[in-house]
């Protein structure tokens, strides 16, 4: 069977040798898993919203469909199958089957599967604050998953090593200092998805729309805000104060508690570069960090 590659996920790993000894193995591994879980598999999916897994519709045994994930290893998605486990189906897709050494899973397929993305803003911002509501609970002790605090000292560490390309010292370091206040001043933690936005909302046949592709890491809610609202681009250069202040709503949060986390993502979140949009964003949340 010739497994094809998609062009997003190739360009991905290319140029890291540990990236690319992953991708070279992906064929086999799809192979091997098609035979223990009995898959009859599709080309991968292919439609520039994620690059950092193979993905592939899957024929099981009794008929059902499927989706056979292959998720390139990554820190921030370690736990991808703890999570959907802990979920158990409840506002996520649900796990069928999963190989945790090598980051394998076989999930519910969401039909018709339409992103939520092609929605309208205020739409999306419903939908994903009732799946929120939904996902926010405390896992309990003993469990695999990490703090919070753990990804915005990575994202930190990262970001002071760019300080040569820092577009506004002051903007940065006030950044940094909520990447370490907010995490240790939540009132309380939850396991949080950390990456859910409009492109990981799927329209389904068991519930009108399912999550996809969590990042799980427990603490602050209101930290889980942010990734929705910083893919609302447009909305958020607009009326950046508004906008928040109807998510924070939503979701019975603190407003000012979301405007931090906000801005201390636009202003010191580590990036290649920081773009005009980013800043301009920064700028316009700066009084949230006062």
């Amino acid at each position: 069977m010739t497994i094809l590659i998609p062009a997003a996920l190739r360009n991905t790993c290319s140029g890291d040798p540990e990236l690319g000894c992953w991708l070279e193995q992906v064929p086999q591994l799809v192979d091997e898993l098609c035979e223990r879980w009995q898959l009859n598999i599709h080309a991968p999916f292919d439609n520039g919203e994620g690059s950092c897994a193979w993905v592939a519709p899957a024929g099981r045994h009794d008929g059902s469909q499927a989706v056979l994930k292959l998720g390139m290893p990554h820190m921030e998605g370690e736990h991808e199958i703890q999570g959907l486990r802990f979920w158990n189906g409840a506002g996520a897709a649900y796990l069928f089957e999963a190989d945790e050494a090598r980051g394998a899973l076989l999930i519910e397929r969401c039909l018709p599967g339409t992103i939520l993305r092609h929605r309208p803003e205020a739409e999306q911002d419903l939908v994903i604050a009732g799946l929120l509501r939904r996902l926010w609970r405390t896992p309990p002790a003993p469990h695999p998953f990490r703090p919070l605090a753990t990804m915005t000292a990575m994202w930190a560490d990262e970001t002071l090593q760019k300080e040569a390309i820092w577009p506004d010292t002051g903007l940065v370091r006030a950044g940094l200092d909520l990447f370490n206040e907010l995490p240790r001043t939540a009132h309380h933690n939850v396991l949080l998805v950390t990456d859910l936005h409009a492109g990981n909302v799927l329209r389904a046949t068991r519930e009108p729309w399912l999550m996809i592709d969590p990042k799980p890491f427990v603490g602050d809610p209101a930290y889980d805000t942010t990734q929705h609202l910083l893919n609302c681009e447009q909305r958020m250069l607009n009326d950046p104060h508004a906008t928040i202040k109807r998510f924070a709503e939503l979701l019975d949060l603190d407003t000012r508690r979301v405007g931090q986390w906000m801005f201390a993502r636009a202003a010191a979140e580590s990036y290649d570069d920081w773009n005009t949009n980013q800043i301009e964003l920064a700028h316009l949340l700066r009084r949230y960090a006062d």
